[in-house]
């Protein structure tokens, strides 16, 4: 399997999401940062089924407290997981694989909380805005290379490319991989380029378009 991680910017549209997909018919999903769908969730499944392709990532329904929920579309374009940020951490079996999903700050406030956590092929970590400081960067890398050898799985995060917590000065675009052994595939920090991660391999190579 193969996947774009991408770190785009928050915008009201899809429109960078759409166009990595366009420019990469081979990828089998892609990975976005927490909400980033906002309220277009009908519109990327309908992507989904353009470009058969699977996504994982979040979107928000304002109405909701909270409003962040986690979200994977299969290339039908079906919701196969609507799950509301805080709750049970879920496993879905996605094209034969047993994928994970965490949302933003569960990483650091309930980690994964789910008793079945038997043989998990990779767990996706979207991130809302970037790191507001050094010292978060590297702690989040750290309890995410935790969980890679806790569970012994990959685990894969992105965060958008923009966008500060709470007025902070600083905002630190992140996205990164571990394997299964907490050995570092990638990590990157203000470097917003589309990745391509093949699962397979654990290789990862920058996007050229």
């Amino acid at each position: 399997m193969k996947l774009l991680i991408i770190q785009p910017k928050l915008e009201r549209k899809l429109a960078q999401l759409e166009r990595e997909m366009r420019n990469h018919p081979y990828a089998d999903g892609v990975v976005f940062p927490e909400g980033y769908l906002n309220e277009n969730v009908e519109y990327a499944c309908q992507l989904a089924r353009d470009y058969n392709q699977i996504l994982i990532g979040g979107h928000r329904r304002l109405n909701d407290r909270p409003k962040d929920r986690a979200i994977i579309i299969n290339r039908n374009g079906e919701i196969v997981l609507d799950r509301v940020k805080y709750s049970k951490t879920t496993f879905k079996s996605i094209e034969g694989l047993k994928v994970g999903h965490i949302l933003c700050d569960e990483l650091v406030k309930q980690g994964v909380k789910n008793e079945d956590t038997n043989a998990i092929d990779f767990i996706v970590h979207p991130i809302g805005v970037g790191m507001f400081s050094e010292e978060q960067f590297d702690e989040w890398l750290n309890e995410a290379r935790k969980i890679a050898v806790s569970y012994k799985t990959m685990i894969i995060g992105t965060s958008h490319a923009d966008g500060s917590f709470r007025g902070s000065d600083t905002s630190i675009p992140i996205a990164y991989c571990f394997d299964n052994t907490g050995e570092a595939i990638f990590v990157s920090k203000n470097d917003v380029r589309t990745r391509i991660l093949d699962i397979r391999t654990k290789t990862v190579s920058f996007s050229l378009t």
